[in-house]
């Protein structure tokens, strides 16, 4: 099981992004754009899994949810890492606040204690809108950047619950399912 902890939004926050997003497509097409139905905030992925990962992973991400409100989110900007010049994942930002970067380190640590590594990179919480294909030319790259100044991306939400999602791959490429809830508690 390819296993994520994340943060769902609604479905219209979903399709608003997406259709947001329509200019970067066209601008370049070759990019491998997220579906709005798999547009999320990944908080921690955890990869390949065993099964029994499922249940071991429920009592931890229920206590660290009861000790977390919801958090309030804005998602503003498109951006490109390492940058639109070398583009391999374009993403919607993510406004830190200290809510969210509470949650991602209590989540990390949670995941520590039963045995995935810590994440070493600096939390950068984004979007990932799109994957850059090895290939892709820098003219729609260059494309990409420009239309990026066009549009206006923003999206603002309340976080109610941390989910434990497996990416289930098909044809037509992989979909989402979740596998556990955990609510945030409103405190």
């Amino acid at each position: 099981m390819r296993l994520f902890l994340a943060i769902d939004f609604s479905a219209e926050l979903r399709v608003a992004l997406f259709q947001s997003a329509a200019p970067l497509r066209a601008a370049a097409p070759d990019i491998r754009w997220t579906p709005a139905d798999r547009i999320h905030l990944t908080v921690k992925f955890l990869g390949e899994q065993p099964p029994e990962t499922v249940d071991r992973l429920r009592p931890v991400m229920d206590a660290v949810a009861a000790e977390h409100g919801e958090v309030q989110l804005v998602l503003a900007n498109v951006g490109a890492f390492p940058s639109f010049r070398r583009a391999r994942v374009v993403w919607i930002g993510v406004q830190a606040n200290p809510e969210l970067e509470s949650l991602y380190r209590d989540v990390d640590a949670a995941c520590v204690q039963l045995g995935f590594p810590r994440e070493l990179r600096v939390f950068r919480p984004h979007v990932t809108i799109g994957r850059v294909r090895p290939g892709t030319s820098p003219r729609q790259l260059s494309a990409l950047a420009l239309a990026t100044e066009t549009i206006e991306m923003r999206g603002d939400t309340t976080a109610e619950a941390l989910d434990l999602m497996e990416s289930v791959s098909g044809t037509g490429g992989s979909r989402y399912v979740t596998r556990h809830r955990s609510p945030l508690a409103r405190l």
